[in-house]
């Protein structure tokens, strides 16, 4: 796998572990780089670039870069470094889209019983956690959570990846843990983003970003729809 590993990809790589690194030894970069919900009083611009390279932990990394070692060079090759950089950065970046217009979706259902207290809803966005009412603590409790609690990961943009790679080549088979025979990427992707949006409406997915997974693959694939429809006039 290593060794056939193409120049964009490899870098991307090691630059996620740079990263995981120097996050490692300094915690507070979370707090600067990892990506808050756009209202939150923790939130920086730059986060929507910079926590693509942030993991929550080795197990996170390691599966994170050993996927997109697998699919990254295969779709690097067939796009060509530009187009490879691009679907991968705005995979990303729908990633953290549509994770947080859930995010706010759950936000102004835990703002409810705020609001009928009289509390404004851009005061509930902006974190003014001092207005909550005491007795409804566990609406106020569960909106804390949502504007602290920070997104992290490259899932995203690699799930982009896979699914510009499943659309590309929907036969090519691929094994999974747990399951001892090949299944082809035109069936196994699809079955992902169902597994993923149930998980994600049901919230019953832990603390797993699985919106972000299903915005990036959506990008992934509008992408490599634009670019087939005009693959003779883009360089």
């Amino acid at each position: 796998m290593f060794q056939n590993i193409t120049p964009i990809t490899k870098n991307i790589i090691i630059l996620n572990v740079i990263v995981f690194i120097l996050a490692m030894l300094i915690p507070q970069s979370y707090q600067y780089l990892a990506a808050f919900f756009p209202t939150s009083p923790y939130f920086k611009s730059w986060q929507i670039i910079t926590h693509m390279f942030m993991h929550g932990g080795f197990m996170h990394i390691a599966f994170n870069m050993l996927t997109f070692a697998s699919f990254g060079p295969v779709l690097e090759r067939f796009l060509g470094e530009k187009k490879f950089v691009i679907l991968y950065f705005l995979s990303g970046l729908g990633a953290f889209a549509l994770f947080n217009l859930w995010e706010y979706y759950q936000l102004y259902q835990d703002a409810q019983p705020l609001i009928v207290e009289g509390l404004q809803f851009s005061d509930i966005l902006k974190g003014d956690f001092e207005k909550f009412p005491v007795r409804l603590e566990g609406n106020a409790q569960n909106i804390v959570n949502i504007l602290s609690t920070p997104m992290v990961g490259a899932s995203g943009a690699i799930f982009g990846v896979i699914a510009a790679f499943s659309l590309l080549y929907p036969n090519a088979e691929m094994f999974i843990m747990f399951i001892p025979f090949p299944i082809k990427a035109k069936v196994l992707f699809p079955i992902t983003i169902i597994v993923s949006l149930y998980l994600g409406f049901s919230g019953s997915g832990g603390n797993i970003a699985h919106f972000a997974h299903i915005g990036g693959a959506l990008v992934g694939y509008i992408l490599i729809k634009i670019w087939g429809r005009n693959r003779y006039r883009i360089n």
